[in-house]
């Protein structure tokens, strides 16, 4: 808290308009502030000042409040958005007209000596903008309270620099442009364009950006300054009467302190009088009263703003109230207020918020939530493709004879024969190849628990249980139980459909009703062997003779075990055999009597020999076989284990999760662990 000077004797109060509407803009600007009027998306009435550096804007500010208070320099000083909040207070006895300042960021504090508030300005300007030139959209907030001033709400903004100085970015002037841009576009924003009297208006900055953001010149007060410096024999008479750049509110021309002045620090009381003479004696301006002068400027603006403020004010009210039924059904999605069950302890809240979010889950799943997306599918419908469309469909796409090669069926037929030859087809290499094509249906169905697990996780992190944001200490507890939650439910899920494909893997029911049988097999596979001689016998009839004479050779060929052709094998043994004869015909009977048959010796590794057509029937009946009964069981497997899956983890939890949070979180409260502390609470921006 300063201390209070003695305000000054000349000050005079001054009448004022706008009295009732301009201070509530002023406190919504307050409150929406600390929000970001970006992320609130609403646009509040208020001037914003334009101009070039050193055009003079500061100078009209302080003529404005009255008081000498803001940075100066001879290079850019406003270098951060200055939100100034002019409130016209009485007189009163007890406080002796004092004036007084108070900063948005330090609440509470009054500032009575304004060259303290200069100091404040510029120590806050570079604690974020740093301590050279540099630049910042982000804004500082004072409020000035005086008998003096009239009601409005100015931003000033830093002046439109062409060349880089200090920590200047090389793009500085586009920053500043940006920045000045996204002030002056807002539809409910008046601009103040200032410009230099000894400048070309026509070539002005702050008129051409206000062109850009107000084509129609409806919103925009020009405000030529530095009249008493102009060349002689020359005026702005042209400029005032909107002759040169036309605008709808027009221009007001002002004398602003020379460098003079600010170095013997003369009031601005002073040079209000000298600026009133003037004009007065001016020949040209004494007839423009109306358009010269801070006065003059000072309840111009005031008009205008309580003008515009009273013309937005049912369209802004309408959306306030629009906003505001928004923000408080959010509001009350957080749940009650802490202080308000004070009394009844925070265990109350902690059951009412673990209650919210397991109805929350359970509707998400079931498909009863409040928040259905229309863009993409969600909760439980997720599952329910799970099940359906990867699943279900993957199981379908499976060839359960796509790893068996006819090798591989000729190969355990002829093993489970043994020494012996089969007359129809065997059970047990049957058995044998189901078992193992039947195992492959696990790692699919675990696949499935764990692609349901994985969404009943996201179900658990997507809940829109709004009250878990104000306290994300107890939102990281709360998942990290319900992971673990679901994560035991996984197993005895696992466990179930293990034991569900060796239960089928166990016991292979050729008793099915289902089943297509040896028999049937039998008669399909002999059926689909002569269509294919058939086709092949009319092949061979269309060759040569000298492939005929070979295709009845080999139609009575015998297979050997080795994988060599009986008939070869004869033809060579008489071709050995008679050349052993013509060899041995004069020899001794010794000789003769000597002389063995050898066989050759077998290979360590036997391959499956060529398959006659009584195999060729058995291996196709085996196929037929293996599909029937894999077809039954698969759909068995299809039908049980989204049933498993359903009922030991997707309802098991919707039963026992608000069950497991009390246990785990309630129990962890009694114990001391403060989850609804308020060092906890995240303000949600």
């Amino acid at each position: 808290m300063g201390e209070k000077p003695n305000p000054n004797a000349n000050a005079k109060p001054v009448s004022t308009i706008g009295s009732s509407v301009i201070p509530i803009i002023n406190k919504l600007q307050d409150i929406i502030a600390p929000v970001g009027f970006e992320s609130f998306n609403i646009s509040l009435p208020q001037v914003a000042v334009v101009g070039s550096q050193s055009s003079g804007k500061s100078s009209v500010l302080e003529a404005l409040v009255g008081r000498d208070f803001l940075p100066r320099g001879c290079d850019i000083c406003t270098r951060r958005p200055l939100v100034l909040m002019l409130e016209h207070c009485s007189v009163s006895p007890d406080d002796d007209g004092a004036e007084w300042g108070e900063f948005r960021h330090l609440p509470a504090r009054r500032f009575y000596d304004f060259s303290k508030i200069r100091r404040e300005i510029q120590a806050e300007t570079e604690r974020v903008a740093g301590f050279n030139k540099g630049v910042s959209d982000k804004q500082i907030r004072l409020k000035i309270s005086s008998p003096n001033v009239l009601n409005m709400t100015l931003i000033d903004l830093p002046g439109i620099t062409k060349v880089p100085v200090g920590d200047q970015p090389s793009d500085i002037e586009a920053r500043i442009r940006k920045m000045i841009m996204a002030h002056i576009t807002q539809e409910n924003c008046i601009i103040l364009a200032v410009t230099p009297a000894n400048s070309d208006l026509a070539n002005s900055d702050a008129l051409q950006m206000a062109r850009e953001a107000d084509p129609k010149g409806s919103r925009t007060i020009g405000v030529i300054t530095k009249l008493d410096i102009m060349d002689r024999g020359t005026d702005a008479c042209n400029f005032l009467l909107g002759r040169v750049v036309p605008l709808r509110l027009g221009y007001i021309g002002v004398v602003n302190r020379s460098q003079e002045d600010i170095n013997y620090n003369r009031s601005i009381q002073d040079a209000l009088v000298r600026e009133e003479r003037f004009f007065h004696d001016h020949p040209v301006y004494n007839g423009l009263s109306d358009k010269c002068g801070i006065p003059q400027l000072a309840k111009k603006l005031n008009q205008i703003l309580e003008q515009h403020i009273r013309m937005v004010l049912p369209n802004l009210k309408a959306e306030l109230n629009a906003r505001m039924v928004v923000v408080l059904k959010e509001l009350r999605a957080y749940g009650e207020d802490m202080e308000s069950k004070a009394e009844q302890g925070q265990g109350v809240i902690l059951l009412s918020i673990l209650r919210r979010y397991c109805e929350a889950f359970t509707a998400m799943v079931d498909g009863k939530s409040q928040e259905i997306l229309t863009t993409e599918l969600s909760g439980g419908a997720r599952i329910h493709y799970i099940f359906q469309s990867i699943f279900l469909k993957g199981l379908e796409e499976v060839d359960p004879c796509e790893d068996l090669t006819d090798d591989d069926i000729q190969i355990a037929i002829q093993n489970a024969n043994g020494p012996r030859s089969s007359l129809f087809v065997p059970e047990v290499p049957f058995e044998v190849l189901v078992r193992r094509q039947l195992a492959r249906l696990l790692d699919p169905s675990l696949q499935c628990l764990r692609f349901v697990y994985d969404e009943m996780i996201k179900i658990s992190h997507s809940v829109q249980a709004t009250e878990l944001q104000r306290y994300p200490y107890l939102r990281r507890r709360l998942d990290e139980v319900i992971g673990k939650f679901l994560h035991d439910g996984v197993k005895p899920a696992e466990r179930m459909i293990t034991n569900i494909i060796e239960i089928e893997m166990d016991y292979i029911n050729s008793s099915h009703p289902r089943f297509i049988g040896g028999e049937k097999a039998v008669e399909l596979a002999t059926q689909q062997l002569k269509s294919s001689q058939e086709i092949r016998s009319q092949s061979n009839n269309d060759k040569t003779s000298t492939a005929g004479n070979t295709a009845g050779a080999n139609s009575s060929r015998s297979w050997s075990i080795f994988g060599s052709k009986a008939s070869s094998m004869e033809n060579s043994s008489s071709r050995s055999v008679g050349r052993t004869f013509h060899d041995t015909e004069h020899s001794s009977d010794k000789s003769r009597s000597s002389s063995t048959i050898k066989l050759r010796e077998p290979p360590s590794v036997l391959r499956p020999s060529e398959v006659t057509d009584h195999e060729a029937m058995k291996i196709i009946a085996t196929k037929l076989l293996l599909r029937s009964y894999y077809d039954i069981v698969k759909e068995s497997i299809q039908d049980l284990v989204p049933k498993v899956i359903m009922h030991y983890l997707v309802n098991h939890a919707k039963r026992e999760l608000h069950n497991t949070l009390i246990q785990k979180l309630y129990r962890m409260w009694k114990h001391g662990r403060d989850l609804l502390s308020w060092d906890n609470i995240v303000m949600l921006a």
